[in-house]
């Protein structure tokens, strides 16, 4: 199987660059022969605005490129993590025209939503969900903060959905998690193509023995994050656990503030990944307050691996990653009060905590490694290849399949 694997980066690094690269790497451990396709948001520089809205909506180059290496090196599958905003859906048709079978990855929810995320001021927001035109998505100016952005990845999504382009040209969508998949079939993709493959790691981090005596919070502060949540929970807690915050972003003056305020919270700010699981495998907790959908955090998969419980909101992804009383406990999602409450639970009951971490260990053991995932992968390339030429008349589709 000879396989293409495509993606456009964004101009801040992030999960979806880590997930390209760690897939593609255990491809070829496999022994998969993979082709490497990227492009970069800085390559927009010196763009006009006009041409690259266009280019958002409709990229020829790119199309003519990913067909040319279709038909040069006779790929089998090619495997599309983000094509926003340069890659541009018109890619599947072009490699759709050389004979290869596509898969796109769902790392967010790009397809449904101008903002990616479902969220808007502050709060869950479904009003673009299942239209053809996202005009609220415009209207409240969600991408970016910017009326013309917003039309421009509206303008996308609408030109692809009167052309059929994301029920016609893709054979398999990969979902993270089984609410991500749901929220897209509701969106409008086909049931039967979207299937679930959860992210991984590459690397075992190694279990810890998590005798630091401290909670731990690692990620972006932007206020989606629900770090404001955390700090107002800590008011109370930080006399019970000494809380350590990892990251940097919007809020980071916040939670300096709160750090020089409180005794027993501590602001790292952006730390090596090195140090981060040395962090984790040393917690009593994480603590993941997220208050919009989150794609697959690696953070919950690394706290997974080191035995780490986890209190995480319940909202979206999080309450199917966290299961409540086996890896972690649930709270209200922008409720401190609860957010505290399931704190002092943890720390009333060491045992079932240890246990937690047991089940923690061994839910990554059985379903996050990157040998697992790897076949998980190949299996979807294959099902890809089969839909693909069913849907061209080669194969009779079957019942269940």
């Amino acid at each position: 199987m000879k396989v293409l694997v495509a993606h456009n980066f964004y101009q801040q690094a992030g999960g979806e660059d880590e997930v390209f690269r760690a897939e593609t790497k255990q491809l070829e451990r496999l022994g998969i022969e993979v082709t490497r396709y990227s492009v970069h948001n800085d390559d927009l520089k010196g763009v006009s605005a006009a041409r690259a809205a266009l280019h958002t909506v409709w990229n020829p180059a790119s199309a003519r490129a990913l067909a040319g290496i279709v038909r040069d090196q006779g790929i089998d599958v090619v495997h599309f993590h983000n094509t926003f905003p340069i890659i541009s859906p018109a890619a599947y048709w072009g490699v759709k025209s050389s004979g290869a079978a596509v898969v796109q990855h769902l790392h967010n929810f790009r397809l449904m939503c101008v903002n990616y995320n479902f969220h808007r001021d502050g709060k869950t927001c479904h009003d673009c969900l299942g239209k053809t035109l996202p005009w609220p998505g415009v209207k409240h100016a969600c991408y970016r903060g910017s009326r013309a952005a917003s039309g421009v990845a509206a303008g996308m999504l609408t030109t692809h959905r009167m052309l059929g382009t994301y029920r016609r040209m893709v054979d398999v969508y990969i979902a993270l998690t089984e609410f991500s998949r749901g929220l897209h079939v509701q969106g409008g993709l086909p049931e039967s193509r979207v299937l679930v493959k959860p992210n991984f790691l590459a690397d075992d981090p190694g279990v810890g023995m998590h005798g630091g005596g401290y909670a731990l919070f690692v990620g972006r502060l932007p206020p989606e994050k629900g770090v404001l949540t955390l700090l107002e929970a800590w008011k109370t807690l930080h006399t019970r656990l000494p809380l350590i915050i990892v990251g940097d972003g919007p809020l980071a003056p916040e939670v300096q503030a709160a750090a020089d305020a409180y005794e027993g919270v501590t602001y790292l700010g952006r730390q090596e990944k090195a140090s981060v699981v040395q962090l984790m495998q040393d917690a009593t907790m994480l603590v993941f307050p997220s208050e919009w959908y989150e794609g697959y955090p690696i953070t919950l998969l690394e706290a997974l691996a080191t035995g780490l419980p986890v209190v995480a909101s319940r909202i979206g992804a999080m309450a199917e990653i966290v299961e409540h009383d086996r890896t972690g406990r649930h709270f209200s999602p922008g409720d401190p009060q609860d957010l505290a409450t399931q704190v002092r639970w943890m720390l009333d009951h060491p045992e079932a905590r240890a246990e937690m971490g047991h089940v923690a260990r061994q839910t990554y053991l059985n379903e996050y490694t990157a040998e697992r995932n790897g076949q998980l992968l190949l299996d979807i390339y294959s099902r890809a290849q089969w839909q693909a030429r069913a849907r061209a008349g080669e194969i009779q589709p079957t019942l269940g399949r």
